[in-house]
């Protein structure tokens, strides 16, 4: 009763808990606006791999390159940039950028120290720039720098600077602007949908205020923790994203269980003391179903940080927080609002055909529609659940074929500084010079190098250069210590540039006996990543099922449902991945949806996805079971416990399943591929989930199981801990 007491509570002090959210929102809403200066480009790294080591290396002994080397790409379409009057525009440009704070070196095309940086035409020219600084430091130094220059170019020469740091920039506007777009999308179609499910306005607002809110105080927690880590746009994306669905989903569960209990009273007048024991009722049937929800969610994606990868360590913190924030808004402020609101929910309500069977006086459980739909299942589950399972398995398919990749979507960013700059470069020069290849040759140990030692990285130089994948080759000898900085004459996020790498560390090194050979650089941090997420990827599997697994056993305390619940969350998932495999990989619907497939998904899409979508699922999973086993503990008859269950939960279900494929599925507008690639998995996981799972596999299955879906061996029972009495928790108050 623990639940039931908390609602009450949050009722009858209602105006002081709506006070406290009022001031904490103001808050949060005041330092929103400077978490956009708190975000950094995105860490592709990986802890104590080669690529971070190569990072080292360079920084301890080649220092003056500083710790990223960016371009800038001037541009002279009418005539040769070596004409004197365009010489004067590239020496102001270059003496903007050298007195720039951060540049710690800046060779430009006509110094005695360049090497082929004029194109053969004449017609554009580049200038080698090395920033100084750590990641949260350089995507601010590189947009200081394209200012300068921009202010200093003009006339007939244009400049822009590009590079990682400079790209991570573009993106970040980018992204920020497609996702403003895709949630004045997703929230208007979001707003009609929780009208149709409620059948009153007013009803419909209070999942969109408690999305807003639990967003508002997650974007506050997140300003103060991006004092001590590192966050990016993208992690902004997912939060909110998963931020707004999950809000929606929580806030829709607790109102309807609130309506419904009004609606058992036949409450239609003020009565604080029946309000708050609704209150009371629906936080402890509802309200405990989302805060089990939510540990699931915490549970799967705690397992992000397992992997050695400041990117996944950045999603679990931001999506943990979200959850977190969420849950407390919906625990808080949305009891304390329906308290306030009373019958008054139901203001503004559609024509009486409209509204859900729980506010309709003249209507029950048994004798509706989704009842129905649940019954006809029953009469035929092994045909049902045969044909449901089949098309889950035939989705999940293609995901055997699944391979990673990084495309960084430099195509996607229109007529931002760094596409402009790609554009000389592709035309004159190797786009690979965007960020080479950093291939760092020690002695043992990270030591010196010996006579011969050197005469074999020259010997790796020379090969390397006849490699038709590399457009230039300069090599740096230090201490001892050689770098050989490697032009790929392929874009850093391809296929061929991802295998010169590999190339490089499984034949050319394995031949250096007596040498350390690391390759570092960007692309050679993609592979890395890469090589993490395969490695991971069981035990992230393994740890989310097993943890999921302990924590449902104590939920539903049965054997049968919880592994049932994971069984079918894993098929789910793993046709919505390999559904986006068959589109973003093997490209069916490219032309459709405006991209290009790169062959790949995004390296940290699949486990991700994974990741997320099985704690969201279990949203729905929970959601549904706890309401069949509330009628089961009432009637101790399956069948109806299942047509109850179904009827109760169908639509609240089916409205948050759609309100989410609409939020999610907006992000496929989004030129940015990692978006596209997000919004559809997601999409399209949660529709699989609410129809063939939700509505066809668990009333299907249940009905199979009979009697085994409630038994827990006597001893197992007495082991596992209790959360609590379901029956004195969900008990009829009247």
């Amino acid at each position: 009763m623990r639940y039931h007491r908390w609602g009450a509570l949050m009722a009858r002090h209602r105006h002081l808990v709506i006070t406290a959210w009022v001031v904490l929102m103001i808050a949060c809403g005041t330092v929103f606006p400077l978490l956009a200066d708190q975000l950094k480009a995105p860490n592709y790294g990986v802890d104590q791999a080669a690529s971070t080591r190569a990072s080292t290396l360079v920084q301890q002994y080649f220092s003056g390159l500083g710790n990223e080397q960016d371009v800038i790409v001037f541009d002279s379409p009418e005539g040769s940039i070596a004409d004197p009057d365009r010489r004067v525009i590239v020496d102001r440009v270059l003496a903007a950028a050298r007195a720039e704070p951060g540049v710690v070196a800046v060779i430009g095309p006509f110094d005695p120290m360049s090497n082929n940086q004029v194109s053969a035409d004449e017609l554009a020219a580049l200038a080698l720039v090395g920033l100084q600084g750590d990641a949260g430091q350089l995507p601010a130094g590189a947009a200081a720098l394209q200012k300068a220059i921009t202010a200093a170019a003009g006339g007939t020469v244009t400049a822009n600077v590009t590079g990682f740091s400079p790209i991570t920039n573009d993106l970040t506007a980018v992204e920020t602007a497609a996702t403003t777009e895709a949630e004045s999308i997703g929230l208007p179609i979001a707003l009609v949908i929780l009208v149709l499910a409620f059948g009153a306005v007013l009803a419909a607002a209070l999942p969109l205020l408690l999305a807003i809110a639990g967003l508002t105080l997650t974007f506050g927690v997140l300003y103060l923790l991006s004092f001590g880590l590192t966050f990016d746009a993208f992690l902004v994306t997912i939060v909110t994203m998963i931020g707004t669905g999950i809000g929606i989903d929580y806030a829709m569960f607790v109102v309807s269980r609130f309506r419904e209990e009004l609606s058992r009273r036949a409450l239609t007048a003020r009565d604080p003391v029946a309000i708050a024991e609704a209150t009371g009722v629906a936080v402890a049937t509802s309200g405990r179903t989302i805060a089990f929800s939510g540990v699931v969610v915490g549970i799967s994606v705690c397992s992000f940080f397992i992997m050695k990868s400041p990117i996944f360590r950045e999603i679990g913190t931001g999506v943990l927080v979200s959850v977190i924030c969420t849950l407390i808004a919906a625990l808080t402020l949305l009891p304390a609002v329906l308290a306030v609101l009373g019958p008054r929910v139901n203001k503004w309500q559609l024509p009486e055909r409209w509204r859900p069977a729980d506010v309709r006086s003249d209507s029950t459980a048994a004798q509706g529609m989704w009842a129905r739909w649940a019954h006809l299942i029953m009469r035929r589950p092994i045909v049902f659940a045969t044909v449901a399972g089949a098309v889950l398995v035939v989705a999940a398919l293609p995901i055997t074929s699944l391979q990673y990749g990084i495309d960084l979507g430099t195509k996607s960013l229109g007529d931002q500084p760094t596409a402009k700059a790609q554009i000389v470069l592709d035309r004159s020069f190797s786009p690979g010079a965007v960020s080479p290849v950093q291939v760092v040759v020690t002695g043992p140990g990270d030591g010196a190098l010996d006579a011969s030692s050197q005469q074999h990285g020259r010997a790796l130089a020379t090969t390397l250069a006849a490699d038709h994948r590399v457009g230039d080759v300069e090599t740096l000898l230090n201490d001892n210590r050689m770098l050989l900085n490697v032009v790929p004459n392929v874009a850093i996020d391809s296929s061929e540039a991802i295998a010169l790498v590999r190339h490089i560390r499984d034949d050319l090194a394995a031949d250096m006996a007596g040498t350390q050979v690391l390759v570092g650089g960007a692309t050679a941090g993609f592979v890395d990543l890469s090589d993490e997420t395969t490695q991971k990827l069981p035990w992230v599997v393994a740890l989310v099922l097993g943890l999921s697994l302990l924590f449902l056993l104590v939920i539903f305390r049965s054997i049968a449902l919880p592994v049932k619940a994971v069984l079918m969350n894993l098929l789910a998932t793993a046709a919505a991945i390999g559904l986006t495999v068959a589109v973003f990989q093997w490209g069916y619907g490219a032309e459709l949806l405006g991209f290009t497939s790169p062959g790949f998904l995004q390296v940290y899409i699949p486990i991700t996805v994974f990741v997320l979508l099985f704690g969201l699922s279990m949203d729905y999973e929970v959601f549904l079971i706890r309401r069949i086993q509330e009628a089961w503990e009432d009637s101790h008859d399956t069948d109806s416990a299942i047509a109850v269950g179904i009827e109760h939960t169908a639509r609240p279900i089916t409205a948050a399943a759609a309100i989410m494929v609409a939020v999610f599925g907006s992000f496929l507008i989004a030129p940015i591929p990692e978006l596209k690639q997000f919004g559809f998995s997601l999409a399209v996981a949660i529709a699989i989930d609410a129809t063939l799972v939700r509505l066809v596999l668990v009333p299907a299955l249940i009905k199979l199981f009979g009697d085994w879906n409630w038994w827990l061996p006597a001893g197992l029972n007495r082991l596992i801990p209790s959360v609590g009495d379901h029956k004195s928790d969900t008990v009829d108050v009247d």
